[in-house]
């Protein structure tokens, strides 16, 4: 008797039980989290740069525990993956080149042509460094002569609420069809750099226009920051206030009303309105503390720097505000510092020019950043000339990035040929009907510019302030007036739009000071922008 033949199985299989597609889809997730892709950072694109003669950082993220080689001008380095699928691998220094490959490979491989190595400086700030190239004075020399190994990283807004794991943005080539939109004061420094050094540089170019200082600081580093609680309170206020689908009805109605508003500006021949803008939940806002660091600063790290500089502080410009910006800035220098894992970062500031405004508020900002020099490893340049009495972005960028570089290359690369500053004030002592204030960075001389010195004040204990008279005497300054027989503190540069011809032999001018702790009022403010 024959044997049938056996059915195929599939014939006698039920319906896949409930239990069994939960089973099934389990078993697929993981196996597409074991042929997950390798990933990096926008920061590791084509064109970067990364820093030279130091050991430079490159991570991503990959499948959990899959093996990853990252190999770049003969070097190879491979780790494993952690258990949320974050790696880093530690390249060993390497000299200045240009043209490199750099690859990455796990189950796939990413492959990054034209690399340079050299210098890597992150710049960072509000109007004044995103300012653009474009709009620089000489910006059609500048364009016309681009110079293509400086490249930059711009990052774009991206405020956030908690650290981002990646930075948007892309690296671009200096050229005449790109280097219009760089910033000026990151681009014109890197040109002093790249014509001293001879290397290629890289400028990451993290800034926003009218931002504040707290915004750029972690929010764990000023949480308990003594003059911040008020703005916290209001912020807190406004989360728990926050509804959603309210805003939403309003901008809606807003932009409804829009094309009827601008017909009737250009019916009475008015400026239109701006149009109206979609409404972010306010922990995501751009002035609340720590969404730009944690959108814009927090991805860069740890990715290697010689240094930062920053161009910030008009926007912190009320008299309550720069009281705390003495405070704010040295905390920002720590928290960044602390991001990066190097506490002697080297980070330079561009002290506020001269401009027309109300109260003492710009001046006691340049004091803060004048005080924050007591930092280790910081400069400034002073802007005291470069500014324009009715401008708020006044177009002498080149000077700026000049000014930055000179302190870079005394402090940073040690050229001992370069005076880094103009003069600081250091010491100061009472004699008879003077006083006499002794200078830093007045080794080639103090000269007066365009004339007599001007720009001094003084006060006897009346605490009156009389224009004063000065005299250079070496690398000494003596300040006297017939109306104050009996000084007790000088003033110099303190005013919003002053008059400074005080510098040094090397053409830089002198930092705005005063030698009193007299207290400055002003009126309360919670440091928020009006919205």
């Amino acid at each position: 008797m024959s044997r049938l033949p056996d059915r195929p199985r599939f014939e006698f299989q039920a319906a896949p039980s409930l239990r069994a597609v939960w089973l099934l889809l389990l078993l697929a997730g993981s196996l597409a989290g074991l042929r997950a892709e390798v990933r990096l950072p926008s920061l590791f694109s084509d064109h970067m740069v990364l820093q030279r003669d130091a050991v430079v950082p490159v991570w991503g993220r990959a499948a959990p525990q899959e093996e990853v080689v990252v190999a770049m001008l003969g070097q190879q380095k491979s780790v494993r993956a952690d258990a949320r699928g974050d790696w880093q691998v530690r390249l060993d220094p390497m000299p200045a080149s240009r043209g490199a490959r750099l690859s990455v490979s796990g189950t796939n491989r990413i492959t990054l042509d034209d690399v340079c190595v050299g210098e890597v400086w992150l710049c960072s700030g509000q109007s004044n460094m995103g300012f653009r190239v474009s709009r620089a004075t000489g910006a059609k020399e500048l364009i016309r002569d681009a110079n293509a190994a400086i490249r930059q990283f711009t990052v774009e807004l991206a405020p956030a609420a908690a650290p981002a794991n990646s930075a948007r943005g892309r690296w671009e080539v200096a050229a005449p069809d790109t280097v219009a939109m760089f910033s000026a004061v990151g681009y014109c420094f890197a040109l002093e750099l790249g014509a001293r050094l001879g290397v290629p540089i890289g400028i990451i170019n993290a800034s926003s226009g009218g931002t504040l200082i707290e915004a750029w600081t972690s929010l764990a580093a000023q949480k308990d920051l003594p003059g911040l609680d008020a703005t916290l309170a209001v912020w807190n206020k406004r989360m728990l206030a926050w509804d959603p689908a309210a805003a939403q009805r309003r901008f809606e109605k807003l932009e409804a009303a829009y094309p009827a508003a601008v017909a009737k500006a250009k019916v009475a021949g008015t400026k239109a309105p701006r149009p109206p803008r979609r409404a972010v939940a306010p922990d995501v806002d751009p002035d609340h503390p720590g969404t730009l660091f944690n959108g814009m600063i927090a991805p860069l790290a740890p990715y290697r720097l010689r240094g930062v500089l920053w161009y910030q502080g008009e926007s912190n410009g009320t008299i309550e505000q720069a009281h705390l910006y003495r405070r704010q800035l040295p905390l920002l220098v720590a928290d960044w510092r602390r991001a990066w894992e190097r506490p002697d970062l080297p980070f330079a500031w561009v002290q506020l020019p001269n401009i027309v405004r109300d109260g003492e508020g710009w001046p006691l900002v340049r004091e803060a950043m004048l005080q924050g020099l007591q930092l280790p490893h910081t400069g400034m340049a002073v802007t005291i000339d470069l500014g324009e009495s009715d401008n708020l972005h006044p177009p002498r960028k080149r000077e700026v990035g000049q000014r930055l570089a000179r302190w870079a290359f005394a402090d940073v690369y040690g050229l001992r040929d370069v005076v880094g500053a103009g003069p600081v004030p250091e010491r100061h002592r009472v004699e008879k009907d003077r006083v006499v204030i002794g200078f830093r960075h007045a080794q080639t001389g103090l000269v007066a510019k365009g004339g007599p010195l001007a720009g001094f004040a003084i006060a006897g204990a009346d605490r009156v302030w009389r224009p004063a008279k000065a005299e250079i005497k070496g690398e000494l300054v003596e300040v006297f007036s017939p109306d104050v027989p009996h000084p007790v503190a000088v003033r110099y540069g303190w005013r919003d739009d002053p008059v400074c011809t005080l510098y040094n032999g090397a053409g830089l001018p002198a930092s705005p000071f005063r030698t009193d702790d007299w207290p400055i009022a002003g009126a309360t403010t919670t440091g928020l922008t009006a919205k």
